[in-house]
């Protein structure tokens, strides 16, 4: 699902990580300071989220391969509180 989809393109990056958080979703983003700073603060916290997705901008079909390739080899339990880079 994309934020627009969810409709919540324009929104901030920790409701963002929040929507997905309430959801049960890992995030998929090219905003890597950002969300890894969120991560930080999470961790600090002592709050969880269901994975942090981090990708450089390549193209979409590529992105796309890298994505499948984790989706197949993590579980749900497996991306918990984990930062992946693709």
């Amino acid at each position: 699902m994309t934020a627009q989809e969810a409709g919540n393109k324009g929104l901030r990056d920790n409701d963002q990580l929040e929507f997905a958080v309430s959801n049960g979703m890992a995030i998929i983003t090219h905003d890597r300071v950002d969300f890894e700073k969120l991560a930080k603060d999470y961790f600090a916290l002592e709050k969880n989220h269901s994975g942090i997705i981090i990708a450089h901008r390549r193209r979409p079909q590529l992105i796309a391969e890298r994505l499948i390739k984790i989706l197949n080899r993590f579980t749900t339990d497996d991306m918990a509180n984990q930062i992946v880079y693709i």
